[in-house]
């Protein structure tokens, strides 16, 4: 029997120092409903954290917005009594708002920002971020003074990697201006790749590429229709192949699959032991909304 585990999906290294798992978790489902308010099982939110340590992850991806705060205080609970805890890397998103369940208001203001992150790195017990994300590009205030406050952050070594999170390739540009980018979280999965020209550009100047939604498989997943037959063929479920999908696009894709569910934990992780036929990958390409 294949071994379940994060590490079979390949590597990827943000630096010298940290090469994680591609296969990773998002923590935005340990929340209450519409992202806010605190998880309805705490205990069983750390569970699903130590139970995705076990199963080789590496790498998690979190946001003061979720909750808020709520997913980083279980994230720091799960990460806690880690073995080789220096050696698992977290991505963190600023700047979002949150006034109710659903609502999401960008805001980018320098002093905002940083307060954020410094409230972020005292949840999560951390003296540093390993990687953080602008949430979302204020339209208040221009990149520069956004990113900029990020890099004077990453100058007093609070911060090490700098990341973009639903952005375009020129608003990209626009912020290698300023400091040097080393992650983009878009939206993207099988059935919606429109940011195609964003993985692309984010491979050429090696920047990790992590698919927010990577499992909106939506009617495809149906009985009946590509996914759902695909994943017959491969006698695995439709997820394990839409994060296949993904994982054979690009090399620099890190998808970040959450759940709230040990058992869809387990099926997600194994996604990394499906290697998708170059002919099977090319089919599912074409059914994307783009």
């Amino acid at each position: 029997m294949t071994t379940i585990n994060a590490a079979n999906a390949g590597t990827y290294a943000f630096d010298d120092q940290f090469k994680v798992n591609r296969l990773g978790y998002g923590v935005m489902q340990l929340t209450g409903p519409g992202t806010w308010g605190p998880y309805a099982d705490p205990e069983n939110g750390v569970k699903v954290i130590k139970k995705a340590l076990e199963y080789g992850v590496n790498f998690f991806d979190t946001a003061d917005s979720y909750g808020p705060w709520y997913a980083d205080r279980y994230l720091a609970a799960g990460l806690k009594d880690a073995a080789n805890r220096d050696k698992i890397f977290i991505s963190d998103k600023v700047g979002q708002t949150r006034q109710g369940p659903n609502v999401w208001t960008p805001h980018g203001e320098p002093h905002y920002l940083r307060q954020q992150v410094e409230v972020s790195m005292m949840t999560l017990g951390l003296d540093h971020e390993d990687l953080v994300f602008l949430h979302r590009i204020d339209s208040h205030f221009s990149i520069a003074e956004q990113v900029g406050e990020l890099k004077k952050m990453q100058d007093e070594g609070k911060i090490k990697h700098i990341g973009l999170s639903q952005v375009t390739v020129e608003q990209i540009k626009e912020a290698q201006k300023v400091a040097k980018i080393d992650a983009i979280e878009n939206l993207y999965n099988v059935s919606d790749h429109r940011d195609d020209d964003v993985v692309d550009y984010a491979a050429s100047q090696n920047m990790a590429f992590l698919p927010w939604f990577p499992l909106a498989t939506g009617e495809l997943a149906q009985p009946g229709s590509a996914l759902s037959t695909m994943a017959q063929k491969y006698q695995v479920s439709p997820a394990q192949i839409a994060l296949a999908w993904l994982l054979k696009r690009s090399d620099n894709i890190l998808p970040i699959p959450g759940t709230s569910s040990i058992e869809h934990l387990q099926d997600n992780v194994a996604a990394a032991n499906v290697e998708l036929s170059t002919a099977d990958f090319n089919g599912l390409s074409q059914l994307s909304n783009k």
